[in-house]
């Protein structure tokens, strides 16, 4: 009953905001626009149409917002008044009483607001669909003040998010059970991923934890900055992080008055991105443009400023290595090895022929190459990619799904930084690099010296590990064992035999030789 009210609920909420006209007036056929003036009649509808589809996610609770989130970066796919309207999503959702914040934060650490902080601002700097953040003063304990953020999580969101993963995973069991692309699309496997990685965000010490991971995989690079965590003041519903200033990565106007060289801020944006991905294996998963800013600090002057660390994704080692390959044969435009990597892979159901899936590839992948970033829609080459894996009865990965998110982010910052900027030709060079890095020589030997301790651990157990494996098999386990072990002495033996027989052939000539050179010198 459960599920039907929410489902009750998320209809009328449609129909409130009127979403049914906004999606009937999209269309460009008459008669269509026709039966969306129709049903709106009765029904106020006078605020603009962006408005109501945003104020309506906001109804409908965290899991719709976070997909609106991910809208308002695609300006390219959507028309300007409704991305603009998204884009307060992304961190100006309809905050929640602070007196609830000030109990939460009370609650948690047992203690006063005024024992914990020097001042507390009661009025939030953001707001999101996960928690809201404040601005505070703390007193640390050798007595100097350091100012803070103080991230508190929404009350009741769990709940909320808890009926909603509960209504899509019925509705992926649906579709399982009545699509026929269901074993390819995997549904209930994708909603498995996304309810992880939304329980992942509900955990705020969890945050604080990816935070601290990501700030020492980036302390290398010297071009992001990650907020220092106050480990004493985290805890799953609240946590204390330096305060972090700079300008929101969406106001370009005031970062091309501030000095900041935005076609850099693209190119080291693509470096970011591709470095957590295929170096670390550990990505910012939430990359909206709520979560960057740009530090304009002298001594971080133009570096990028990371936030909300609540979804993390991660890779391992053979996804980062199957990528990696599979985008360096893309931007060398080999078709053929993209179509050799997907079969290997086994992505690809076994008798699929590597020709027609070559020239499907190749059709989707070869206009967008040799032009600009604003001229190329990734989103649309994605659809593309999708329309080819369903005719092949590709099967889709459920481990990918956050990647392929953030990638959209990353494009959808590079829009608004540099239209001009080329993503492929930037991210090229360092990509063939990584690969290198990551499946050459060098990467083999780093995995040898990180294996040996662990090896010369294991190797001289190796006597007594098969001694008692042969003491516990049954007994025609350790006549096929004495079989092989007699069969490997009659081949060591033929080949001591062999190698001692060269050696005689060898010496033989050597002494030969010698002989007949000291006849030569009429030794003898």
């Amino acid at each position: 009953m459960r599920r039907f009210y929410r489902g009750l609920f998320i209809i009328l909420i449609a129909l409130r905001y009127g979403l049914d006209e906004l999606v009937l007036s999209s269309f460009g056929t008459p008669w269509m626009r026709v039966i969306g003036r129709v049903v709106s009649i009765g029904r106020n509808l006078d605020a603009p149409r962006g408005q109501r589809l945003r104020q309506a996610l906001e109804r409908l609770g965290p899991i719709f917002v976070k997909f609106g989130q991910v809208l308002s970066t695609r300006r390219d796919l959507l028309p300007q008044d409704i991305a603009d309207e998204l884009a307060y999503l992304q961190d100006r959702v309809s905050p929640f009483d602070p007196a609830v914040a000030i109990a939460t934060i009370e609650r948690a650490f047992k203690r006063p607001i005024d024992q914990i902080f020097e001042h507390f601002e009661r009025t939030p700097v953001a707001s999101a669909s996960i928690a809201q953040v404040h601005f505070a003063t703390l007193r640390q304990a050798d007595g100097t003040l350091r100012e803070v953020a103080v991230k508190v999580l929404r009350p009741g969101v769990r709940a909320a998010i808890e009926k909603d993963l509960v209504l899509m995973a019925m509705m992926a069991g649906w579709i399982e059970r009545h699509s026929a692309d269901a074993k390819r699309l995997r549904p209930r496997a994708v909603i498995a991923e996304f309810d992880k990685y939304l329980h992942d965000e509900l955990n705020l010490a969890r945050e604080a934890a990816n935070a601290a991971q990501l700030r020492r995989n980036m302390k290398s690079l010297n071009l992001v900055l990650v907020p220092e965590m106050f480990w004493d003041l985290c805890h799953p519903d609240v946590i204390v992080m330096e305060r972090m200033k700079g300008i929101p990565i969406a106001q370009v106007d005031q970062l091309r008055a501030a000095g900041v060289d935005l076609a850099k801020l693209g190119r080291d944006g693509v470096k970011l991105f591709f470095t957590q991905v295929f170096r670390d294996g550990f990505f910012h998963a939430d990359m909206h443009p709520g979560n960057i800013q740009v530090s304009i600090e002298p001594a971080t002057f133009g570096h990028y400023i990371a936030l909300d660390f609540g979804i993390i994704g991660t890779l391992t080692e053979n996804d980062k290595e199957y990528l990696a390959q599979n985008l360096a044969a893309f931007f060398r435009r080999n078709y053929k090895r993209v179509a050799q990597l997907h079969i290997e892979s086994g992505w690809a159901p076994e008798g699929t022929r590597e020709d027609e899936l070559e020239s499907a590839i190749r059709t989707v992948c070869e206009p967008m190459f040799d032009r600009p970033l604003r001229e190329i829609s990734l989103g649309l080459v994605l659809m593309g990619l999708f329309q080819a894996s369903r005719r092949f009865n590709i099967a889709i990965q459920p481990q990918l799904v956050l990647l392929q998110k953030t990638l959209l982010n990353v494009e959808g910052l590079g829009r608004q930084l540099a239209p001009e900027l080329d993503l492929w030709i930037t991210a090229k060079p360092f990509l063939e690099k990584l690969t290198r890095d990551q499946i050459g020589p060098r990467k083999f030997f780093e995995q040898l010296r990180a294996e040996a301790p662990h090896l010369s651990k294991l190797l001289p157990q190796i006597p007594r590990l098969l001694h008692d494996y042969l003491e516990r098999r049954p007994v025609d386990y350790q006549r096929e064992l004495q079989v092989l072990l007699a069969a490997q002495k009659r081949t060591h033996a033929l080949l001591l035999g062999v190698i001692y027989t060269g050696i005689g052939f060898v010496l033989g000539v050597l002494v030969t030789q010698l002989l007949l050179l000291m006849r030569a010198l009429h030794w003898f």
